[in-house]
């Protein structure tokens, strides 16, 4: 059976709600402009929470826009500086379901279309409401007898559509929990990258923090091969804020505590430890799922770096205390979470890569003996792999080794890296 994918655009395919954007250009040196635009924003989550009807709510935003053609060039080129960190890097998943894809949207074509068809998705899959101009080019209203202008208008399009197949809905609004309720669509996923409606995500079927997570419970093709909302970041003790920022930028699960408590032990893959805090080697040695730690400071005598090597985790820390705003450390265990990046670590070969496009990249961590390569090429080889890039280093007892390698491979591939003597750790990063 055919799957199709129902998809909203505004603070899901892109960070913002596009007419709240329109207002801040249109109304730039109106002499009320906070006032008028606080209004249109009340009435965009008055709407996207269900509050009010959607009509009422766009008809009382485009009324108080007033903008013209010239201020939607500006919006265009704005929203597409805008897009959802996990939509820009699937555009292959787009590209490959261009025919499942539709965005199905309360804005308005004028300014969806140019952003969304750069990404593979077609000009006909593309649903939503379309502005009414004056002569002069200003926006005077918009298309009434458009489903899409009215209360429960996803609902009223999609029952014209007649599609043949399960259908998923993603959003972020009231609206597209509307399709669910109607039992138009399969699941609802409540899209939560950039806000979280806790009056739509209570009632979804799965929250998606990121698109990633979508296509990962959906076994669709995607960028990365394990969504990082998945990997939990644990912050302990007094770190700056700046640092819990980046990690939560960057889509980490965060959780700050002042103790490493039992119930994280088992799932906990990044740790975070401020001057001063201390890791039990018990602790330690049952964190499977761990990657990597940093350190706000010298970490020699706090963390067992033996055990570390053992258990392929890559330690980050300030041996100098030089670098004490939190942001260095931080980006250091994203970079390795994101690229197998280990410039700088404590314990692990200084290797510094480039983010491969179009290939899967493996890492395996291994000890450092003779004939680790030869055999981890045999595997490949075996199984007919080609190899984009490869990149070896070794520091004292580990050896870390990078391949980038074509698309399409199986299970029996890594199980078989997996059973190389003395492998530590393999990890598929995407």
């Amino acid at each position: 059976m055919k799957h199709y994918y129902i998809i909203d655009f505004d603070s899901t395919f892109t960070q913002v709600e596009a007419l709240d954007e329109l207002a801040r250009i249109s109304l730039e040196h109106h002499p009320e402009q906070d006032l008028i635009y606080h209004e249109i924003e009340r009435l965009t989550n008055a709407a996207m929470e269900g509050n009010i009807s959607f009509r009422e709510s766009l008809a009382g935003r485009v009324k108080l826009l007033q903008a013209n053609k010239i201020h939607l060039e500006k919006l265009i080129a704005h929203l597409k500086r805008k897009v959802s960190s996990s939509f820009s890097r699937n555009r292959d998943f787009f590209r490959e379901h261009s025919d499942e894809v539709l965005i199905v949207s309360g804005g308005f074509k004028e300014f969806i279309t140019p952003v969304v068809t750069p990404y593979g998705i077609k000009t006909e899959n593309i649903y939503a409401n379309t502005f009414v101009f004056d002569n002069g080019g200003n926006i005077i209203g918009y298309d009434e007898n458009n489903p899409l202008s009215d209360e429960g208008g996803k609902v009223k399009l999609l029952q014209t559509m007649n599609l043949d197949g399960t259908i998923y809905g993603i959003g972020d609004g009231y609206s597209d929990f509307q399709l669910k309720e109607s039992g138009l669509i399969e699941k609802f996923y409540a899209f939560t990258e950039n806000i979280e409606r806790k009056a739509v995500s209570e009632k979804a079927d799965h929250i998606t923090p990121s698109l990633d997570e979508f296509l990962y419970v959906n076994h669709l093709p995607r960028a990365i091969s394990y969504p990082k909302n998945r990997i939990l970041c644990l912050i302990l003790g007094d770190v700056p804020e700046i640092a819990l920022h980046i990690l939560r930028r960057d889509g980490f699960s965060i959780r700050h505590k002042e103790i490493f408590e039992e119930k994280y032990v088992k799932d906990v893959g990044m740790l975070l430890l401020a001057n001063g805090t201390s890791i039990r080697d018990e602790q330690l040695a049952r964190a499977e799922k761990l990657k990597t730690i940093g350190y706000l400071g010298n970490s020699k005598g706090m963390i067992n770096r033996e055990l570390c090597n053992e258990m392929g985790v890559v330690i980050f820390d300030d041996k100098k205390n030089k670098k004490r705003n939190g942001e260095f450390i931080p980006k250091r265990m994203a970079d390795f979470i994101n690229k197998g990046d280990t410039a700088m670590s404590r314990n692990f070969p200084n290797m510094q890569l480039p983010r491969k496009h179009q290939a899967h990249r493996l890492i395996h961590i291994h000890q450092n003996v003779p004939g680790i390569m030869a055999q981890i090429n045999h595997v490949f080889a075996q199984h007919h792999i080609n190899i984009v890039a490869q990149f070896l280093m070794t520091k004292g007892n580990i050896g870390y080794v990078i391949t980038d390698i074509s698309k399409g491979y199986d299970d029996k591939l890594l199980k078989e890296l997996r059973l190389i003597a003395t492998t530590i750790k393999l990890r598929i990063l995407y």
